[in-house]
C-alpha cells in the first residue's frame, strides 16, 4: 500500500530535515498503526502530514511524537526498535518543529488568576505580622524542623532532630494562635500540585469562612506585641493625629498585603473603616485591627492575579508581578520589602537582579516552605499517610501509636534539602552516596526490624554514606517503596506508574475499569504452581488494550521488584522463587535489577532533568506546562547542563526563563450591548 501522506513533498532536496529525517521513520514505523484516519491506533492520526509545516500545525501532537520516541513508548513492544541514530536524529528535528511551533504561536496559556492554599495564606500572615508562631497547624508541612535548617550555611548538619507531623499528633503541638482554625486544606492536582489556579476556586462558603478566619486572627488571645514584631508600628500610634497615622500606616500595611501600591480609593475606604470604628469609641488598636482583618479577607489579598494587558500579546510582567511569582514561588508568601521596593524603582526585571534575588532568597530560612510543599507534592509522598502493611507480616512497621512510616517520609525530604542547602546536583535525587537516616531507618535497611526504643517526637537523624547502590537517592526509598505497594505484596504497576508520573513526567492514562484479577497459580504437570507477579503480569499483558501501556511502565516497577512491600532488599518471594528484576529503560537500555536500573537513569539523564525542569515550570507558575513552554525548558537544561545540573541553578534558570517572567492577561473585551 501506498501511503501519500509520507511522500516528501518538500522542494528543499535531500538535506531538508523533516524530508530525510522525519518522513523515512513514519513511512517506517508509524504508518501501519497510525496511518489510516479516523480508525488510526490511540486516535493518533499522522495521515495528511506531507510537510513540516504540517506537524507544526499541531504542536500537541508533536510534544506527544517527541516524548514516544524518547520514552521508548513508539514503536510498541513486538514492533521493529528504531536504530538509535535515525531515532535521535528524529528527536532533535521534531524538537526543533516544536520550538518553532512555540515560537510562532499565538496560542498561549492564560495566567490564571488563582487562589492562596491554605499554606500560602498562613505563611502569608506570618509574614505580615511577623508571628513568632504559626497561625494555625498545617499537616501538610511534613516535617517539623527542630532547629536544623540553616541554608545560609551551605551545610546541612550531620546530626539533627525532625519530626513527622502528618503521622503523628504531637507533632502538631506546637507554639500557634489559639481559637484559630483553618480552612479545608486544597488537595494536590492529580499530576501536579496544589497551587494550581484552576483548582483552587472560593466558593460563597469558603469565603465566609476567610472573614471569619481573619476577625479570630486578630481576636486571639495569642496575638500581641510579645508575638508580634510588627506590633509596634501596626497597632501604637506614631503621632496624635490618629486619622492620618491610619493613613500612613494602612498605606504601607496594604501595598504588603496586596503586592503593589495601594489606590487611593481603596486607601480611602480603609482608612474611613478605622476612623469610623475610633469614632465609635474603639480604640486605635481595635480600630486597626479591624482595618486589617478587612485586608485579610479581600480578594487583593487571596488572589495572585496580573493586572490586564494591553494587547492581545503576552507581555513582559510588571515588577510587582515578578515579585509575588517569585515569592510565592521559593517562600510560599507575600514578597519582602526588599523585592516590592526593587520591584517599585523597576530594577526587578533586570536579569542581574533577578538573579540575584535568587541568591538571597535562597539564603533566606524562608526558602525552607519550598523544601515544605515542593518535594513531598512532587514524590507525592501524602501516599505514605494511607499506608497499612499487614500487621501480621510486618509487625515492626508499628509501633505504640506510630508507625515505621513516619521515620520513611522524612529521609526522602531530609535529602532534598541536604542538595538544596549544598547546591548539589539534582542526580543525587536518582543515585546518592549520602542521606539520612534514623536509628529505625538504619535497622529496617539491614533485616526489616526495629530498635527497641524509637523516639516518637523529636526523632534523631545522622548523615550516613551510602555505599550500596542499592540505596541512595529516593527512587528506591522505604517510603516510595512502601506507599506504591499492597498491605501484603508489591505493585509494580503502581510503582512503574509512580517512576513514569515523577520521574519522567510522563503519566500513563488510567487503567480501565474492568481490568480482571490477576491469577496466582496456574496448573503445570498437575500440580499447582504458585506464579511470580512478572508471570501473573504475562497474561495480562496478552490483551491488545493493554499491552502498549504495560510495556511502558513495567519495566520500571519490575526494577524495583526486590524491594519487598515495606522497602526491605530481598533475593526471593516467599514461594522461593527467585525475583526477577530485569529489564530494559525506554527499549534501549538493559538492566539487571535497581544498581543497573539507575545506572540506564542517569544514561538519559537529560530526559530526567527535563522532567524535573517540567515540574518546577508547573509548581511556579501555579499551571500545566504548555507547548509553549519547550524553547523555556531546553534553555533551562541547556543552561544547567554546564554545572552538573545543580538545584540552585535549577531554580535560578526557572525564575529567568521567558514564561516566568512574561504574563499572557489580555483585556477582556467589553460585552456587545
Amino acid at each position: 500500500m501506498c501511503w501519500a501522506w509520507a511522500a516528501p513533498i518538500l522542494v528543499a532536496g535531500p538535506a531538508e530535515p523533516f524530508a530525510s529525517v522525519v518522513q523515512p521513520l513514519l513511512r517506517q514505523s508509524c504508518a501501519v498503526c497510525h496511518g489510516n484516519g479516523a480508525a488510526a491506533s490511540g486516535n493518533v492520526s499522522l495521515a495528511g502530514f506531507r510537510s513540516a509545516r504540517d506537524l507544526v500545525l499541531q504542536p500537541e501532537l508533536l510534544q506527544r511524537m517527541v516524548k514516544a520516541l524518547e520514552t521508548g513508548f513508539m514503536p510498541p513492544k513486538g514492533a521493529r526498535p528504531l536504530d538509535p541514530g535515525p531515532r535521535e536524529s528524529a528527536v532533535r528535528e521534531l524538537r526543533s518543529l516544536l520550538r518553532a511551533a512555540a515560537e510562532s504561536s499565538s496560542v498561549l496559556p492564560r495566567t490564571p488568576i488563582r487562589r492562596m492554599n491554605r499554606f500560602q495564606y498562613a505563611n502569608a500572615v506570618q509574614d505580615l505580622f511577623d508571628l513568632d508562631r504559626e497561625v494555625f497547624a498545617l499537616p501538610e508541612r511534613m516535617v517539623r524542623d527542630y532547629g536544623y535548617f540553616r541554608p545560609e550555611s551551605g551545610r546541612m548538619p550531620d546530626e539533627l532532630k525532625a519530626g513527622s507531623r502528618p503521622l503523628g499528633k504531637s507533632q502538631l503541638i506546637g507554639r500557634r494562635l489559639a481559637g484559630v482554625a483553618p480552612f479545608p486544606q486544597d488537595l494536590r492536582a492529580e499530576h501536579g500540585f496544589d497551587n494550581r489556579g484552576d483548582h483552587l476556586t472560593l466558593s460563597p462558603l469558603l469565603l465566609e469562612s476567610f472573614l471569619k478566619l481573619a476577625r479570630s486572627i486578630l481576636e486571639s488571645d495569642d496575638f500581641n506585641a510579645e508575638t508580634s514584631g510588627a506590633w509596634e508600628g501596626l497597632f501604637e500610634p506614631a503621632s496624635e493625629d490618629l486619622p492620618a497615622e491610619a493613613a500612613r500606616v494602612l498605606r504601607r500595611f496594604l501595598t504588603t498585603a496586596f503586592r503593589r501600591p495601594v489606590d487611593e480609593e481603596t486607601l480611602a475606604r480603609y482608612v474611613g473603616r478605622a476612623t469610623e470604628r475610633m469614632a465609635a469609641g474603639d480604640s486605635y488598636s481595635r480600630a486597626m485591627a479591624a482595618a486589617y482583618s478587612a485586608a485579610l479577607a479581600s480578594p487583593r489579598f487571596l488572589y495572585l492575579y496580573d493586572l490586564a494587558g494591553a494587547g492581545g500579546d503576552a507581555e513582559a510582567a510588571d515588577g510587582f508581578e515578578l515579585a509575588s511569582r517569585l515569592s510565592f514561588f521559593l517562600w510560599g508568601s507575600i514578597p519582602d520589602r526588599e523585592l516590592l521596593d526593587l520591584a517599585a524603582g523597576g530594577r526587578l526585571q533586570d536579569p542581574g537582579v533577578l538573579s540575584g534575588q535568587v541568591d538571597r532568597m535562597l539564603r533566606d530560612v524562608r526558602v525552607k516552605r519550598f523544601c515544605d510543599s515542593f518535594p513531598a507534592q512532587w514524590l507525592q509522598l501524602e501516599r505514605i499517610v494511607s499506608s497499612v502493611p499487614d500487621r501480621e507480616l510486618f509487625p515492626d512497621f508499628y509501633f505504640a501509636k506510630f508507625r515505621a512510616s513516619m521515620h520513611m517520609m522524612l529521609e526522602p525530604l531530609l535529602l532534598f534539602e541536604a542538595m538544596l542547602v549544598e547546591d548539589r546536583p539534582i542526580l543525587d535525587l536518582i543515585d546518592s552516596d549520602f542521606s539520612y537516616r534514623s536509628e529505625l531507618l538504619e535497622s529496617w535497611y539491614r533485616d526489616g526490624s526495629r530498635p527497641e526504643k524509637v523516639p516518637p517526637v523529636a526523632i534523631p537523624f545522622r548523615r550516613v554514606r551510602v555505599a550500596d547502590r542499592r540505596q541512595g537517592g529516593v527512587v528506591t526509598t522505604a517510603a516510595v517503596m512502601t506507599m506504591t505497594s499492597a498491605p501484603a505484596e508489591t505493585k509494580p504497576i503502581t510503582r512503574g506508574a509512580w517512576v513514569a508520573t515523577v520521574i519522567f513526567n510522563d503519566p500513563p492514562d488510567p487503567p480501565p475499569a474492568d481490568v480482571p484479577p490477576l491469577p496466582a497459580h496456574e496448573q503445570r504437570a498437575g500440580l499447582q504452581v504458585p506464579l511470580t507477579l512478572r508471570e501473573r503480569l504475562e497474561a495480562h499483558r496478552t490483551q491488545p488494550d493493554c499491552v502498549s501501556c504495560h510495556a511502558r511502565i513495567d519495566p520500571l516497577g519490575f526494577a524495583l521488584e526486590n524491594y519487598g512491600p515495606t522497602g526491605v532488599w530481598r533475593d526471593r518471594y516467599d514461594s522461593g522463587r527467585e525475583v526477577d528484576a530485569s529489564g530494559a529503560l525506554f527499549g534501549r537500555h538493559a538492566f539487571e535489577g535497581a544498581v543497573g536500573f539507575k545506572d540506564a537513569i542517569l544514561a538519559e539523564k537529560e530526559i530526567f532533568v527535563r522532567a524535573f525542569a517540567e515540574h518546577l515550570l508547573a509548581f511556579a507558575l501555579g499551571r500545566e506546562v504548555h507547548f509553549s513552554d519547550e524553547p523555556a525548558l531546553d534553555r533551562i537544561v541547556r543552561e544547567t547542563a554546564a554545572g552538573d545540573f545543580r538545584i540552585r541553578e535549577m531554580l535560578r534558570q526557572t525564575a529567568l526563563s521567558a514564561p516566568f517572567r512574561r504574563t499572557y492577561s489580555p483585556a477582556v473585551p467589553a460585552e456587545p450591548g
